[in-house]
């Protein structure tokens, strides 16, 4: 009889720790921000957070879950409006409000499941566009809403313009905090290995105990209520709210961006894909609609040219993961 041989399970590494400490830092010094940065930046760094929040939401469903919705626009749209009916109509502090409306989200997404869990593959992905569809037209026919015109946050009129800024962009980075790091929690626990074995091979899954139906409907959850906190803070830095803005189809396009360029199925991908869409937009901004053909151009290169995404190869080039979630066997004699 063959006596096994000791392992070490490993689930770190010296870039995990470093990319940790220098998120800490980072965080900090963002903690900082309403001090020294401008109006404008503040502003770029909340809409920034917003997208990154809403990009992690939909790489978890489609990453990690594989649920691939084209319908999230809804959880945005829900977020959004909920907040504007707490602050305007119910009276409630408009910063307050925002964790309330990715709770309605989340709440709404429950029914929503029900319909859209009943398919599968494509028919899937249509049906949550469908549904998304279905809440925008709500929306723009109820009068007390503003209709197809939407309508502007008067609560905010009882802040003065730097105190509103500066509990945004700490709104923002508590956001932010909470996104990537309940997420890392999350992937690293059972929820977490139990998503990945879904992902892989859902029957298999099944047949190994993992209850699918309840841990996809529990992720679904999770998705709607960070994507209406989102949609909830987008809105309420912007001030006004439409249909067409709030459930538009625009925001499937640069979610499918900074997810697959970055690296789906990474708590980094998403990151390096928000960056890269913030510095193309930047960049080619003042050339009009030219910055939405560099970005065309630039997603079509990276995924001939690097099909994990960009974070996805140099993942698995360098074995570098600045959040960690896999479990690495080594030999413990080996040393890091």
């Amino acid at each position: 009889m063959i006596a096994a041989q000791p392992v070490r399970v490993e689930r770190g590494g010296a870039a995990g720790r470093a990319g940790i400490a220098i998120a800490l830092v980072l965080v900090i010094g963002l903690a900082s921000g309403p001090f020294w940065l401008s109006s404008e930046a503040m502003r770029l760094v909340v809409e920034f957070v917003c997208l990154l929040t809403m990009a992690q939401m939909w790489n978890v469903l489609a990453g990690y879950g594989g649920l691939i919705s084209i319908g999230q626009q809804a959880y945005i749209g829900i977020g959004g409006y909920a907040l504007f009916v707490f602050a305007n109509q119910l009276g409630f502090n408009p910063f307050l409000s925002i964790p309330l409306s990715g709770l309605v989200a989340a709440l709404l997404a429950i029914p929503t499941s029900r319909l859209v869990f009943r398919l599968s593959g494509g028919y899937f992905a249509v049906a949550t566009w469908v549904v998304a569809e279905v809440y925008r037209l709500l929306v723009a026919n109820d009068s007390a809403l503003g209709s197809g015109a939407g309508i502007s946050l008067i609560a905010m009129l009882q802040f003065d313009k730097g105190t509103r800024e500066s509990i945004t962009f700490w709104t923002a980075v508590a956001l932010l905090v909470a996104t990537v790091g309940g997420l890392y929690w999350l992937l690293r626990s059972r929820v977490g290995l139990a998503l990945t074995a879904i992902r892989d091979d859902p029957v298999a899954a099944e047949s190994q105990g993992v209850d699918v139906a309840r841990t996809k409907f529990l992720v679904y959850a999770i998705a709607a209520f960070g994507t209406g906190c989102a949609g909830a803070l987008y809105f309420s830095s912007a001030l006004r709210i439409s249909p067409d803005a709030a459930f538009g189809m625009d925001w499937i396009p640069l979610l499918f961006f900074t997810v697959v360029i970055g690296g789906i199925g990474t708590i980094e991908g998403p990151i390096v894909g928000t960056l890269l869409y913030f510095i193309v937009r930047q960049e080619f901004s003042d050339y009009g609609t030219w910055y939405l053909i560099a970005l065309g151009i630039l997603a079509i290169v990276v995924m001939i040219r690097f099909p994990l995404g960009l974070w996805g190869e140099v993942a698995a080039r360098f074995g570098w993961h600045v959040f960690p979630i896999q479990h690495i066997l080594r030999d413990p004699k080996e040393t890091t």
